[in-house]
C-alpha cells in the first residue's frame, strides 16, 4: 500500500486508521509518513498526515524517539495549519514522558495557545494537558496555569472547561 495513494483517498477516520495500520510499529513506514507530513507542499496533505502520524506515535512512542526536535520545530514553526498544531500536541499530551530537553519550549508553547482565545479548541485541552502533566514536575508553574485558566475559563468551551477545572481542583 503506497503512503501517497492513501493520503489522496480523503480525510475520514477510516481513512486515518488505514494509514496507522500501515505504520503499524514499522520505523520506516513512520519517517516516510513523517516526511510528508514535515515538507509536503498541500495542506490538505499535511492535515490528512496529521491524523494518523499522531495516532501512530502514541500507539508506538518508540518511533517518535529520533524525532521529538522535528515535531517541536514544526509546532513552532509560523503559519501551520491548526491540525499541525493540534496533532503535535495530542501527541505530546498522550505520551507518558516528555523529554526534558523539551520542556521549556513545550510550556511556552502552551501557555501561548492557552491564552488565545483564537487558538482551536483542541489544541488548547491538548496544551491544558501537556502542562498539567508538566506541573507534576515543575509545580512552581502551577500558579501561572491556574491565572491563565481562571481567566479563560468564563467564556470557554466544554473542551477547555472540563481541563481547566480538573487542573483548578489541585492544590
Amino acid at each position: 500500500m503506497k503512503l501517497d495513494i492513501l493520503l489522496q483517498k480523503g480525510y475520514s477516520k477510516e481513512q486515518a486508521n488505514e494509514v496507522v495500520s500501515w505504520v503499524s510499529d514499522n520505523q520506516k513506514h513512520f519517517d516516510e509518513l513523517l516526511k510528508v507530513f514535515l515538507t509536503h507542499k498541500d495542506f490538505r496533505i499535511v492535515q490528512r498526515a496529521a491524523w494518523p502520524l499522531s495516532y501512530a506515535a502514541v500507539n508506538h512512542p518508540a518511533l517518535i524517539g529520533k524525532h521529538y526536535k522535528k515535531f517541536v520545530q514544526q509546532l513552532n514553526a509560523p503559519n501551520q495549519p491548526a491540525a499541525v498544531r493540534r496533532n503535535i500536541l495530542r501527541i505530546f499530551d498522550q505520551l507518558p514522558n516528555i523529554p526534558e530537553a523539551y520542556h521549556g519550549v513545550l510550556m511556552d508553547s502552551c501557555f501561548e495557545y492557552i491564552a488565545d482565545p483564537e487558538e482551536a479548541i483542541a489544541t488548547q485541552a491538548f496544551a491544558l494537558g501537556i502542562l498539567d502533566k508538566l506541573t507534576k514536575l515543575y509545580p512552581e508553574i502551577l500558579p501561572e496555569l491556574k491565572t491563565v485558566v481562571e481567566v479563560r475559563l468564563p467564556n470557554a468551551a466544554p473542551a477547555f472547561r472540563s481541563r481547566a477545572n480538573k487542573i483548578l481542583k489541585r492544590k
